[in-house]
């Protein structure tokens, strides 16, 4: 198995402000996740990241509570931060609530999204775009990610957001599970249906296509759910696709 490529962090300098190196340090955390640099279960070292990124102590351990929260690690208490863990509850419940959120939030976009919205989505599916014509996995991986992240910006729904949140962060981890495999012709002819099916999604916002933009994105999940449960359950692990 080809081994996961790592994404680059750009060390911080003495230069820099201890809130610029916050910053740094909560980027790197979310992308080594996500990335799966940091496997599932991995403890993360609060001396190694206050010394890694210039930090003192107390700044650190607020981020950690922040991204503890938003469920790319865990706390408790005695106990060293871990990256979250992914089993078989996770992806159970993964496979269940993802198509739920994801049409909510792309409905409610339709009807919500402001002329700033759609130009970050635009900006972002470049981004998609220019990841996979670089072949890049890692940045395809996040920008696909930040595309749904920004739908549900866009759709103005505060309770929704923090469950899109989470479920984003292992989806992430789960694409960077099977985006390791080679890519056949059928997945590169999957990548650029994903690709067409983006722009579809944005074009059905602009217009407040509210039902099309739903049907678009359920289609969009139908693509990758299926290629995702083969590869990462078991033969005879029964995880509902949703």
């Amino acid at each position: 198995m080809a081994k996961t490529p790592k994404t680059t962090i750009l060390n911080p300098t003495a230069d820099e402000a201890p809130g610029d190196r916050k910053a740094l340090l909560n980027d790197s955390l979310r992308r080594r996740i996500v990335s799966m640099e940091l496997a599932p279960g991995a403890v993360l070292d609060e001396v190694s990241l206050s010394e890694e990124f210039g930090l003192s102590r107390p700044p650190v351990r607020e981020l950690m509570r922040q991204l503890a929260a938003e469920g790319y690690i865990e706390l408790e208490p005695n106990r060293p931060a871990r990256v979250a863990a992914m089993g078989y509850e996770t992806l159970r419940n993964f496979f269940l609530a993802a198509p739920l959120i994801y049409v909510a939030t792309t409905h409610l976009a339709a009807e919500n999204a402001t002329r700033a919205d759609i130009e970050r989505l635009k900006a972002t599916q470049l981004r998609f775009r220019a990841a996979i014509a670089e072949n890049n996995t890692v940045d395809r991986v996040f920008y696909n990610d930040q595309f749904h992240h920004e739908i549900g910006l866009a759709s103005g729904n505060p309770y929704l957001m923090p469950s899109l949140r989470r479920l984003l962060i292992d989806h992430g981890r789960l694409g960077m599970t099977f985006y390791r495999a080679p890519v056949s012709a059928e997945a590169a002819e999957g990548l650029e249906t994903a690709v067409i099916q983006h722009d579809q999604i944005i074009e059905a916002i602009e217009r407040r296509d509210a039902v099309g933009a739903s049907d678009l994105v359920r289609a969009h999940w139908d693509l990758s759910r299926k290629r995702m449960a083969d590869f990462v359950a078991p033969q005879g692990l029964d995880i509902p696709l949703g």
